[in-house]
C-alpha cells in the first residue's frame, strides 16, 4: 500500500467499501500502487496496468490495455467509441465485487502478462479520425493554422478532431473551432487551456 494513495480510500464516498475491496484484490496480484490522475493506479515494471475510479452510478477497474484482454467473462466495457485501448469492469455493489473476485484477479493477471510480453494496442492514426468539414475549410483558408495544427502531437490533433466532430450542429462546430484557434496557434492541446 502506498500512503500517497490513502486519501482516495479515506474520503467519504458511496463507493468507499468497494474501493477498499478492489484495492485488496489488486494488491494481492503483486502490483505496485501509485497515484496517477488522482486515482490509485497499479503498475508492473513501471507500466500502467489497471486503476480504480468511480462515477455517480458505478465504480470501476480501468485496464489500460483492456482491448488486448480476451474478456472470457464478457465483462469489459469500452467507455466510448473513441477509446481505443482502455476497457472497464464496472461494479454497482460491494457484493458484485466479492462475487467476481476470481474473475477480477484473472483479468489483472492477464493484463500483467500483456505488459510482460510488451504487447501494444494498434492505435488509429490521426488521419483515420473524422475531419469535420468546417475545420478542413478553416485550415484551407489559414495556412498558419494548418502549419500549427500539423506540428501538434498526434494526441493533441486527435483531441481537437474529436472535440470538433462531437458537435451535432455546424454552427456549434464553427464556434468550437473559433475558440480553439488561439490554442492551436500557441501549440497547445484542447486540455491545455
Amino acid at each position: 500500500m502506498n500512503p500517497k494513495v490513502d486519501f482516495f480510500f479515506n474520503k467519504t464516498s458511496k463507493w468507499q467499501a468497494s474501493y477498499e475491496k478492489l484495492r485488496e484484490i489488486v494488491l494481492d496480484c503483486q502490483l505496485i500502487e501509485e497515484l496517477k490522475w488522482g486515482c490509485p493506479c497499479y503498475t508492473f515494471q513501471r507500466s500502467n496496468v489497471v486503476l480504480i475510479h468511480g462515477f455517480k452510478d458505478y465504480c470501476a477497474l480501468l485496464f489500460h490495455k483492456g482491448a488486448l484482454l480476451k474478456d472470457t467473462e464478457n465483462i469489459l466495457i469500452q467507455q466510448t467509441e473513441n477509446v481505443q485501448s482502455a476497457r472497464q469492469i464496472r461494479f454497482t455493489s460491494l457484493e458484485e465485487i466479492k462475487k467476481r473476485e476470481a474473475a477480477i484477479k484473472a483479468y489483472v493477471y492477464e493484463a500483467v502478462e500483456v505488459e510482460r510480453l510488451g504487447l501494444e494496442v494498434k492505435m488509429k492514426k490521426t488521419a483515420d479520425f473524422n475531419m469535420p468539414e468546417e475545420f478542413q475549410m478553416t485550415l484551407d483558408e489559414n495556412p498558419n493554422l494548418r502549419a500549427a495544427f500539423e506540428t501538434l502531437t498526434p494526441g493533441r490533433q486527435r483531441g481537437y478532431l474529436l472535440h470538433f466532430s462531437q458537435a451535432k450542429q455546424s454552427k456549434t462546430r464553427v464556434s468550437r473551432i473559433e475558440k480553439c484557434i488561439p490554442l492551436i496557434l500557441d501549440g497547445k492541446g484542447i486540455q491545455d487551456r
